[in-house]
């Protein structure tokens, strides 16, 4: 009898299958790793922060800068003097060129150009743990999606078992009314509870598609692209210890490297402001080109043709006296800034701490209901073969069999659900590790 079960169990399974590729959880990273929304904006930030960094070193360049202007000009100019004589130059065209090289090179700020530097730099790594933290979260995202769907796929194989049961107990009781040895009613609800079941096994296949949808939306395929399986089981690591997952939590966790960082950017903007309140000290150097030709002369005294070039160089001191109070208010805020970058360190260092216990609490707790709800499974399936064996022989009833059924539905159920939840436990304990990269 129970052959019978499993072959109806197989073909139940093997009607809702399709021929489909299976995606290994490892080609789910990797398409994640490529093309996650959130990754891919994660590293766009880096590159900004990157090219950056590229030109800081031209903070310490000289500021070059070239001018050049052509004009044309034709002036009328009609004069009478006094002695009576008349003079017309209408028509009189003029062109001037004038062109300079301009050379500004800051030799000294009070430093800040060198806090800059380390600023843009600081912002570079900023950026690369930034990229680090996203691809934590998101392989964390994909793990847990890939598993749900796996998770899924045992509750309608489990539903598919509860159908071979019901199936089961529809035909015995047909065959007892049939023969008058049991009412019509338990032949009517065996059948209400296979239709119960038979439409929850065809809404979890609703529910893995769906599933299905939300893996792809973090791998960025399209929806189209669910023609595909994923493995059935669901291997959890039972062997992790407290000691080794927070050991180096300080400098392994991806979101307390950020605020780390973000501390350290805000003490180099610190020393950036402070900058302001030096002299400028700058070398300026210049070339000038001027050149005018005119189409006739005024007077005698006025010539048609001019040209002038020359060279200059010196030195300049900027001294900050006075600009409101702008520099004091900048700096200020800045400290302010650090300030509340240092509180949120610590307030992300006692986060992570609390999620550290809370997720390894879950995870031993669900190591322990695995092994209690896989025994309840095995006990809670024999029952149900036992009464179904009884209500065969007409021993008991079938109120039994469906509360025996029932028993078993909890518990397979349960069983899953730990399954599932020990699997999230473990990738969030290596996710606050920051070794899920690995």
């Amino acid at each position: 009898m129970t052959g019978r079960i499993l072959t109806g169990l197989f073909i139940l399974l093997a009607s809702g299958a399709q021929a489909q590729q299976v995606l290994t959880l490892e080609q789910a990273i990797d398409l994640g790793l490529k093309n996650n929304y959130d990754i891919r904006l994660a590293r766009t930030d880096a590159e900004i922060a990157a090219n950056d960094f590229d030109y800081a070193n031209f903070a310490f360049a000289p500021r070059l800068n070239g001018t050049a202007t052509k004009t044309w000009s034709n002036n009328a100019t009609k004069q009478e003097f006094g002695n009576g004589s008349k003079r017309d130059t209408s028509g009189l065209k003029n062109r001037q060129v004038q062109a300079a090289i301009n050379l500004n090179w800051t030799l000294f700020d009070g430093l800040k150009m060198f806090a800059t530097r380390q600023r843009l730099q600081a912002i570079e790594i900023l950026g690369e743990l930034g990229v680090k933290s996203q691809v934590e979260n998101s392989i964390a995202d994909i793990i847990n999606a890939y598993y749900n769907i796996a998770q899924q796929k045992q509750q309608l194989r489990a539903f598919a078992e509860q159908m071979s049961i019901s199936d089961e107990r529809v035909k015995l009781s047909d065959a007892k009314f049939q023969t008058g040895l049991a009412p019509k009613t338990d032949y009517l609800q065996a059948k209400v509870d296979y239709n119960a079941q038979r439409a929850m096994w065809l809404r979890q296949q609703t529910v893995i598609e769906q599933s299905k949808a939300a893996l792809n939306q973090l791998l960025a395929i399209a929806d189209e692209s669910t023609n595909y399986d994923v493995m059935d089981t669901i291997p959890v690591n039972l062997s992790l210890a407290f000691g080794d997952v927070i050991a180096d939590i300080q400098n392994t966790n991806p979101q307390l490297q950020v605020a780390r960082q973000n501390v350290e950017v805000s003490r180099l903007t610190v020393k950036e402001r402070k900058g302001d309140f030096y002299p400028v000290l700058s070398f300026n150097s210049a070339y000038n080109f001027n050149q005018s030709r005119a189409s006739a002369a005024v007077n005698q005294f006025s010539p048609v043709f001019n040209q002038s070039r020359g060279f200059n160089y010196g030195f300049s001191a900027t001294v900050p006296i006075f600009n409101g109070l702008n520099a004091h208010r900048e700096l200020k805020n800045a400290k302010l800034n650090m300030a509340y970058q240092q509180l949120s360190l610590e307030n992300q260092q006692s986060q992570v701490d609390l999620l550290l216990k809370n997720a390894f609490k879950d995870y031993e707790y669900y190591k322990t209901a695995l092994n209690l709800e896989e025994e309840s499974v095995e006990l809670a399936r024999e029952n149900t073969m036992v009464a179904l064996e009884r209500f065969r022989e007409g021993v008991s009833t079938t109120l039994e069999v469906k509360e025996a059924q029932q028993s078993l539905e909890l518990a397979v159920t349960r069983l899953i659900q730990a399954r599932y939840n020990a699997k999230i436990a473990e990738t969030e304990l290596r996710r606050l590790k920051g070794d899920l990269l690995k």
